[in-house]
């Protein structure tokens, strides 16, 4: 391996990846995790509504995620056209806040009759907040990520950022175990939602559009849709490799996640999930952590295949918790949910940044919903659909009790994620290439006197006469 060093990243754009990135996620949870366990709280009764269950889960899982892909494609496109992406990340995350709080309006208490009104409005109320959350987010920050960073420093960024949903999981939880877990479901989506409300006016003071955005001139309504085109996937078909990796990673991860609370709960009989999911997901954090400061130090071409090796170990693991006594089940749950969790964040992060990598200059808003097609929709489809097959098949028709996600959704995420390797093997065999491109931008970046990559006025017609009299007054860009 050889080593290399990172262009260094100043405070306060650590500050908004940390802020924006965290909270954002803290929303994102609440959606794929905490909606659907709301939706399978309330149809948790097999007896009165039958498959309401699983169907429920699957309709706000799936159509979420095509709003989601639609939004971020032409809200990418637009920040580009615009040459900025504060703008959407402010008023993205305001909206963002009050679209969380409409759920607090959904009744608890209903017969089946009013079932098909439930399901509607819980769906409608999830692609109302996902189209705010994926302006803000998906398209937005995740473009102002690729603009504030480089190949260098990218591994560590990402990984980074990989973290932030299991970090957001524990605030979630935690006020969820006051309000949520206690039956007071409105309370809990009105604190949520102040949250990202919060975010959206701190972004205002802290968050910095880079200076290195290129403005597109987009004429043709076709422009939106940039990097869909046969030729442009043809032209960056690396690219796409490493986005078919992501998503296979992801429709494993999505297999099981919207079921993870209440297999916990209801299919391990662990009440308390409190203190072993905050452990799981502490130990994965600092995993993931330790492996992206080595992705930007040795490079990310090593770490792939045994990672996702890794992440087949993992789920297998929690899914032979099944042959165990329940003894086992809390020990399993510590061990193989941190190898599981641990090691698909730090793959999903390295593949990511070679995502990002291979993004040509002036297109990395519109690139943004080709990842969400890759990360977000097929998994998002794909993983829901493999869990309700399983789960319906799972069901004793003798038994009319409280339905619980089987173990072999597990099994399910263990091939998916293997299959992972074909992809990557192919993203490996490029690394070496993509890297010493990145590294030759960095040097290019270093040779233009911009050693630190810092927070600068948002691009404008007058910058570069701005920026002209920063360098002639001796400003370096470093933090105050």
């Amino acid at each position: 391996m050889v080593k290399s060093k990172s262009t260094r990243l100043g405070a306060k754009i650590w500050a908004s990846v940390l802020i924006c990135g965290l909270i954002g996620q803290i929303a994102w949870i609440i959606e794929n995790m905490y909606f659907a366990t709301f939706a399978q709280d309330l149809f948790e009764d097999v007896s009165k509504f039958g498959n309401n269950y699983y169907i429920a889960t699957t309709l706000m899982v799936i159509l979420s995620a095509v709003t989601a892909t639609v939004t971020t494609i032409f809200a990418g496109a637009f920040s580009d056209k615009l040459g900025k992406r504060k703008v959407l990340i402010t008023v993205g995350y305001l909206v963002w806040g009050v679209t969380i709080m409409l759920f607090a309006v959904i009744p608890v208490d209903f017969d089946s009759g009013k079932s098909g009104l439930i399901i509607a409005l819980l769906v409608i109320f999830d692609c109302v907040m996902t189209f705010a959350g994926s302006t803000a987010n998906d398209a937005a920050f995740n473009a102002w990520i690729t603009d504030v960073t480089d190949g260098t420093n990218r591994g560590l960024v990402n990984t980074i950022l990989q973290i932030m949903p299991v970090l957001a999981t524990v605030v979630a939880i935690v006020v969820a175990m006051f309000t949520y877990d206690k039956g007071n479901y409105s309370l809990f989506f009105i604190i949520i939602g102040v949250i990202p409300i919060v975010c959206g006016i701190i972004s205002i003071f802290l968050v910095k559009d880079s200076p290195d955005i290129v403005r597109s001139d987009m004429r043709r309504f076709s422009d939106i849709f940039y990097g869909f085109r046969p030729s442009v996937a043809k032209e960056n078909k690396y690219m796409y490799v490493a986005l078919a990796a992501l998503g296979l990673v992801g429709i494993a991860q999505q297999t099981f996640m919207s079921y993870l609370i209440n297999f916990i709960t209801q299919t391990l009989g662990i009440t308390d999930y409190m203190l072993p999911l905050a452990v799981v997901i502490i130990l994965s954090a600092v995993i993931t952590g330790v492996t992206g400061f080595l992705f930007d130090k040795f490079g990310r071409k090593n770490f792939y295949i045994p990672l996702v090796c890794v992440v087949v170990a993992g789920t297998l693991l929690v899914y032979l918790t099944k042959f165990m006594g329940e003894s086992a089940y809390l020990p399993m749950l510590y061990v193989g949910g941190t190898i599981m969790l641990g090691s698909m964040l730090c793959t999903s992060g390295g593949l990511m940044s070679a995502f990002q990598d291979y993004i040509p200059k002036g297109y990395e808003g519109r690139f943004q919903g080709v990842r969400m097609l890759f990360t977000v929709l097929i998994p998002m489809i794909v993983g829901p659909i493999i869990s309700l097959a399983i789960g319906i098949n799972s069901f004793d028709a003798h038994d009319t009790g409280i339905a619980a996600p089987p173990f072999e959704i597990f099994l399910a995420a263990a091939i998916v994620a293997a299959l992972a390797i074909i992809p990557i093997i192919f993203v490996r065999k490029d690394a070496d290439r993509l890297r010493k491109k990145v590294a030759e931008q960095a040097e290019a970046e270093a040779a233009a006197d911009e050693p630190v990559r810092e927070e600068l006025p948002v691009h404008g017609q007058d910058e570069p006469r701005e920026n002209e009299e920063r360098e002639s007054a001796g400003e370096d860009g470093k933090d105050e």
